[in-house]
């Protein structure tokens, strides 16, 4: 046994993340990591990496007790950690963030031999990448190779990947788990984080599904029918894995886009001659690899940046040159892509966040004075409503797990039936029960009449919630398609720059053009 984690518990004041934890992983497997949001993966995985120390139990690597630190400890043991949100330095070149911070590189920098150890790598395992390219420069799944390239350079043999497929096109992720096997069969061993369950039949060997902190149960992926079963082990009950989406009837337009670009403050053009509308009733889905100018083109239809060409409309009012809170006024709800930086304030409480957009109820006021009880019995009852697992809504936002502080975003979003919902990336980071609940919340305000503009990486979802769907590449849309016409294939490609004419070619052949 490679790895032994035993009875390890970890408390954080009086809530207790890990309660008595056993989890073994072999030695050339890919063991997944499963549990609803704040059910202790992370803190687990933290304690295995050296970011915290456990109040309680003991950690073996091939059968030998060791103490970890610090994450300088956990990768001189073998154990590298590869985030969901890059570590890496964009103005850097691959071999210089590979080196960063080597100790052994201290004094004296040989980055050519660096970069040949390097390439040497990359072609046993097939994560082959330029030591000299420019880090920004390079695709998001080019980069998540530098992060597992940059463990592998400081020898690492336990390789714990959180979330690896979030931003992701459908080909990269083959990409990624042609490597996953490429690695285990050198001996490496995985330890795969992940909330979407068919990758997880896909590729892993066995699972340790964690419940509130503990161990539920650990069985090989074999033993397991389906991702039905998965689901209902994770949440501990019956999940229903569809959602009901009756037949789009659109009405009015709400929002217009006619010819938008927007060029930052470097010079650099970020969003390219992009129309679309999006009508009462009816979801659109806009998917593509993080920075394909997504967060751009929402800003300037939020007020948070204004476009530097054409026209954008909301109910008819151009609302262009708006302030964001003039915006927001006109009955628009936004779920922001960065809920730490965007979404709440952690230094204050779940009550006070859920009160950010709403402080002018009436309900809520008494004579110009907060109705403090009023407003906590309706904040508790929307905590609950969202699932919110939460001590009560005076806890500090910034104690929740980061699933539940996006669950208390998207309740106060919703809680205010907007006339237009912008939802970026509603539910990165939830488990399948958190998703599938607040997708029915999305599919329901559409139903009630709301214009839902929907910006996810995601393409189950996409496919899933949207009435039309279209792909963004380098600023620019690709195509508008009704979700009919889309297949997981067609969308990869189109999001990897792939020309429609192309598309069509490669996979429905010369009988013409899907796109609208």
């Amino acid at each position: 046994m490679l790895l032994e984690m035993e009875h390890v518990t970890k408390r954080f004041g009086d809530v207790v993340a890990n309660r008595d934890i056993n989890l073994s992983v072999e030695a050339g497997e890919v063991h997944a990591l499963l549990g609803e949001n704040g059910a202790g993966k992370t803190t687990l995985m933290n304690i295995l990496n050296g970011m915290y120390t456990a109040d309680e139990g003991t950690i073996r690597l091939n059968g030998e007790k060791v103490v970890i630190h610090s994450a300088r400890d956990a990768i001189a043991r073998g154990i590298g950690m590869v985030h969901q949100h890059f570590m890496l330095v964009p103005a850097l070149t691959v071999i210089e963030n590979v080196v960063l911070g080597l100790k052994e590189n201290k004094h004296f920098l040989d980055l050519r031999a660096a970069a040949d150890r390097l390439s040497d790598l990359g072609d046993k395992f097939g994560l082959s990448v330029d030591p000299w390219a420019k880090v920004a420069d390079l695709s998001i799944g080019q980069q998540q190779r530098v992060e597992i390239l940059k463990a592998l350079y400081r020898n690492a043999s336990l390789l714990i990947l959180d979330e690896p497929t979030a931003v992701l096109t459908p080909q990269e992720v083959d990409s990624l788990f042609a490597m996953i096997r490429a690695l285990t069969q050198e001996g490496l061993t995985i330890i795969f984080i992940s909330h979407k369950l068919m990758e997880i039949l896909r590729i892993c060997d066995r699972c340790t599904v964690l419940r509130r902190g503990e161990v539920v149960q650990t069985m090989a992926i074999a033993d397991i029918t389906d991702k039905q079963q998965l689901a209902n082990m994770m949440v501990g009950r019956q999940v229903d894995l569809r959602v009901e989406k009756p037949a789009a009837t659109p009405g009015d337009t709400v929002l217009s886009l006619d010819d938008v670009c927007y060029t930052d403050r470097g010079g650099v053009q970020r969003v390219k001659n992009v129309s679309f509308d999006v009508c009462r009733g009816e979801i659109l889905g806009i998917c593509g690899i993080d920075g394909s100018g997504q967060s751009q083109l929402i800003e300037c239809i939020t007020g948070l940046a204004h476009a530097t060409q054409g026209r954008i409309t909301l109910n008819g009012v151009s609302s262009g040159r708006m302030q964001t809170r003039d915006i927001l006024g006109h009955g628009v709800s936004h779920i922001p892509e960065d809920r730490h930086r965007m979404g709440m304030v952690g230094r204050l409480s779940v009550n006070e966040n859920l009160l950010l957009m709403t402080s002018a109820r009436r309900e809520f006021l008494f004579r110009g004075f907060y109705r403090r009880q009023v407003i906590s019995a309706y904040n508790q009852k929307l905590c609950e409503a969202y699932q919110v697992k939460t001590q009560g809504v005076d806890e500090p936002m910034g104690h929740l797990s980061g699933g539940n502080q996006q669950k208390v975003i998207v309740a106060r979003e919703m809680d205010r039936q907007p006339k237009l919902l912008i939802a970026m990336h509603p539910n990165r980071g939830l488990d399948i029960g958190s998703t599938k609940y607040i997708q029915g919340k999305i599919v329901e305000a559409r139903n009630d009449g709301a214009a839902v503009l929907l910006v996810s990486g995601d393409l189950d979802e996409i496919m899933e919630l949207s009435d039309r769907i279209a792909v963004m590449y380098n600023g620019q849309i690709m195509a508008i398609m009704p979700q009919q016409a889309a297949t997981f294939e067609k969308l990869g490609l189109l999001m990897a720059g792939v020309n429609p004419e192309e598309v069509d070619r490669q996979t429905v052949g010369h009988g013409g053009s899907n796109y609208e």
